[in-house]
């Protein structure tokens, strides 16, 4: 089968297309004919020489952890999912093959029914990103009524979907971004929105009782700044690996509740993520679609830093 794969870590330059192995399903897999792929942050530190990819074993690696398709092989024949059933989810690379291919092979737990108001390339752009979100808002942070949360990056692809979630269930959030996302922030559910750009979060931000930093302390000590939004024993969840070394010892001090958070192939919640989508109450935003062969060019776009929600690959017509 077709697939963007590496030999190497290296710069975007060493995803190339090539033909390798067709997946076999064995037990309780799928296997699913990919139409579209996500392309998540992850992708590009593993590509890059950082991520999970001290834990390749075998060359040529295919990269990706989003999906949707067409079901192609199903585990029995009760199965809920059979032939021809339109599916997306997430599978864990590199334990699995990746989804920048025509087909992966992945557990039945995690892949559900595809949205129906959703295309292809819309579902690919949902698991990886808003289960890490629905993680940090929901499972972690408990949203609710009343309560004051700050999300650092809302326009990006974990952000944007955390900013819904919150806004769902009735917290108040403020979102920080830059000039030209601000609008957007706000059409999400932001009830204030920062432009980083010109003022500083922390004069906004007062009495947070939950930080989702998607930055850390990479840039303009974002993270170390966000104690300060805090209350005394608030919440902050730090998500990008590596982003701030010593975020538990700093917020400790602060006398803060801190948690990194790594996200899981979970049907379950993405049954629930997929009926909110389908009843109109979130919306994934794709910024960017690309051919399976331009992957470089995708992570190179994802690497500058700016897009707006997701971007997405298109492996297959359907």
């Amino acid at each position: 089968m077709r697939a963007m794969a590496i030999d190497t870590t290296g710069g975007a330059e060493v995803l190339t297309l090539t033909d390798v192995p067709r997946p076999a399903r064995i037990g309780a897999e799928l296997i699913v004919r990919v139409i579209a792929a996500g392309v998540n942050p992850i992708d590009a530190k593993t590509r890059g020489g950082r991520g999970v990819s001290a834990h390749i074993g075998r060359w040529p690696a295919v990269l990706g952890q989003d999906f949707s398709g067409i079901v192609e092989e199903s585990p029995y024949e009760a199965h809920p999912l059979q032939p021809g059933a339109e599916v997306f989810g997430m599978t864990s690379v590199p334990r699995y093959g990746g989804s920048y291919a025509e087909y992966v092979a992945v557990s039945s737990l995690g892949v559900i029914r595809k949205p129906a108001a959703l295309t292809h390339v819309e579902a690919a752009g949902v698991p990886l990103a808003a289960l890490t979100a629905w993680g940090l808002v929901v499972d972690l942070a408990k949203a609710h009524q009343g309560q004051r949360m700050l999300v650092h990056a809302g326009a990006g692809g974990v952000g944007h979907f955390a900013v819904q979630f919150a806004s769902y269930f009735g917290a108040h959030v403020v979102a920080t971004g830059s000039p030209g996302n601000l609008r957007f922030l706000e059409q999400l559910g932001a009830a204030q929105v920062v432009d980083h750009t010109s003022t500083r979060f922390e004069e906004i931000a007062t009495g947070m009782d939950v930080v989702v930093d998607l930055i850390g302390d990479v840039h303009d000590d974002t993270g170390s700044r966000s104690l300060r939004t805090l209350r005394r024993g608030g919440l902050i969840l730090n998500v990008p690996t590596g982003s701030w070394p010593t975020f538990l010892d700093d917020a400790r001090e602060a006398g803060m509740r801190a948690s990194t958070f790594t996200v899981a192939p979970d049907g379950a919640s993405l049954g629930i993520i997929a009926r909110l989508l389908d009843a109109g109450d979130i919306a994934v935003h794709v910024d960017e679609v690309y051919a399976l062969e331009d992957a470089a060019a995708a992570h190179r776009a994802l690497e500058g830093g700016h897009t707006r929600g997701k971007i997405v690959l298109r492996v297959a017509e359907g």
